[in-house]
């Protein structure tokens, strides 16, 4: 008896494509977080467990800033505002939870790789197989590649110079905005990306870092629960195919 070959749907080859594009931009960002949290003062071995634990690029990043202008005694405002920063993942789940599929050790690790790529890529795609493909290889790219950057910066920090010259954020951003500039052919979508970059540019000069991010990100909630600009659109079929091989 042959075995059918299964081949995947034009949607989950997008999502794929998409997850790729994005992870390997932001992957690579991840040289930058080695090398500057280094730099601030932590060792190469407490640098590649804030990556294997925390996994937030934006928490990370404000933690070690915080400590490379207050050295340890900063500690507790580094972690402050690590903590709020991330809080904007939480929002995210609200949208990423129906996607995920069964199971519990899965929602646990859907938790932990809820992030701004992994929901961007997801909530990008039409239909619920492929915001599910888009979500979990999206996940096990930028995982793997963030923690493998973050070694080989803490690793080479000082042989790399100003990591900042090298443009890794901009490529990240580029990915983003490959991402986004599809959807903004409709209201709403225009309507969230205009309105959290006037919440954050306002906020940005009198608030702590990480509260005009997670400002920003309510109003993508808000408008996205409410509906507001937008139209209703049919629930995705739950009998549509789960591209992890399950329901």
């Amino acid at each position: 008896m042959t075995a059918t070959k299964r081949t995947r749907s034009p949607d989950i080859t997008a999502a794929i494509r998409s997850s790729f594009a994005v992870g390997l931009a932001v992957a690579a960002y991840g040289i930058s977080f080695g090398a500057l949290a280094v730099a601030a003062g932590l060792d190469v071995w407490q640098t590649c467990v804030l990556s294997l634990l925390m996994f937030s690029g934006g928490s990370q990043f404000a933690l070690v800033g915080v400590l490379a202008t207050g050295g340890a005694s900063a500690g507790g405002a580094a972690i402050a505002s690590a903590v709020l920063l991330g809080t904007r993942n939480s929002l995210y789940a609200l949208r990423v939870a129906p996607m995920i599929g069964p199971g519990v050790l899965k929602r646990l690790l859907a938790g932990h790789w809820t992030i701004d790529e992994t929901t961007a890529v997801s909530t990008a795609q039409p239909t619920l197989a492929s915001q599910r493909a888009g979500f979990w290889w999206t996940g096990v790219i930028i995982y793997v590649g963030w923690n493998l950057t973050t070694l080989l910066g803490a690793l080479i920090g000082d042989q790399l110079g100003d990591v900042s010259q090298y443009g890794l954020d901009a490529a990240a951003a580029a990915a983003f905005l490959g991402l986004l500039w599809p959807r903004l052919k409709q209201l709403q979508p225009v309507v969230v990306a205009v309105g959290a970059a006037v919440v954050a540019a306002v906020l940005m000069p009198i608030l702590p870092a990480g509260v005009p991010v997670l400002a920003a990100a309510l109003v993508a909630v808000v408008v996205g629960l409410t509906n507001v600009f937008g139209t209703r659109e049919s629930d995705i079929a739950e009998a549509e195919p789960d591209p992890m091989g399950e329901r």
